[in-house]
């Protein structure tokens, strides 16, 4: 399969976990693995394949991104597709979208899916933690790679739960319900942007954790090179935001996927 070159790659730690863009075929056919584990046996919104790998035509050209534990195994993932390639959310999820909204195709734009975490995970609150670090992955990469708007199609309670957390998101269509689980589901453009221009009054020590990376406060783009003492890190409050947001997230943990 051709899959296209990332040509900033993202890669942190957060604790013990390891973000990064899989590259490699192992660590690609491990994300398909457990994208076929959520999306067809789980949730069933795609058929199951007899090598049990959902992989689409999207994987052509997306990039994608995973969350390791500390013994390399992969526990979860999410997708990106950026202009110009073609969105989902133009063919699949057009029929959802407001009849006289315009799909934004513009360098600065980009659409996350296959968002999931590894439903094995049976840890109280272990999921809502990771769920986190996966979202900070997203913002990292969209840091790195100067995309600031991201198309999703999400549950319209995660979607109230991503708000709740302090993440800016537009709805975009109207709650349709999507079969076969007819959970009632949104698209939304999460805007990071204005996360850059509202976070940081509201939930202050959750934008400087966003921020983060392995440990220091500051974010450089092409390098995460700024450095702080790992004391400050330590007593700066940081880690308060994920221990409050976790408590929001919780209310999700039975179904951790997107789109």
């Amino acid at each position: 399969m051709l899959v296209l070159e990332e040509s900033r790659p993202i890669e942190f730690r957060e604790d013990r976990l390891l973000v990064k863009t899989l590259s490699d075929e192992q660590d690609l056919r491990a994300s398909y693995h457990l994208r076929h584990q959520v999306f067809a046996d789980r949730l069933q919104w795609v058929a199951k394949s007899d090598d049990e790998l959902e992989v689409d035509a999207y994987d052509a050209f997306a990039t994608s991104i995973g969350l390791f534990d500390d013994d390399q195994k992969l526990r979860g993932v999410f997708r990106m597709v950026s202009s110009p390639y073609p969105f989902m959310i133009e063919k699949e999820f057009r029929p959802c979208l407001y009849a006289n909204y315009e799909i934004r195709k513009e360098q600065d734009t980009a659409e996350i899916t296959r968002f999931a975490l590894d439903p094995t995970l049976t840890e109280k609150g272990l999921s809502s933690r990771l769920m986190l670090i996966l979202i900070k992955g997203v913002y990292q990469w969209s840091r790195q790679n100067e995309v600031p708007y991201m198309y999703m199609v999400v549950e319209k309670r995660f979607l109230r739960v991503l708000r709740g957390i302090g993440l800016s998101c537009e709805a975009i269509s109207p709650a349709v319900s999507l079969p076969p689980a007819g959970a009632a589901s949104i698209a939304a453009v999460l805007d990071w942007k204005k996360f850059h221009e509202t976070c940081p009054q509201k939930q202050s020590s959750f934008f400087q954790w966003m921020n983060a990376i392995d440990g220091f406060t500051s974010f450089e783009k092409s390098g995460f090179l700024a450095r702080d003492t790992r004391d400050q890190f330590a007593t700066s409050g940081i880690a308060q935001p994920r221990r409050q947001n976790q408590q929001l997230l919780g209310e999700r943990e039975s179904r951790l996927a997107a789109a």
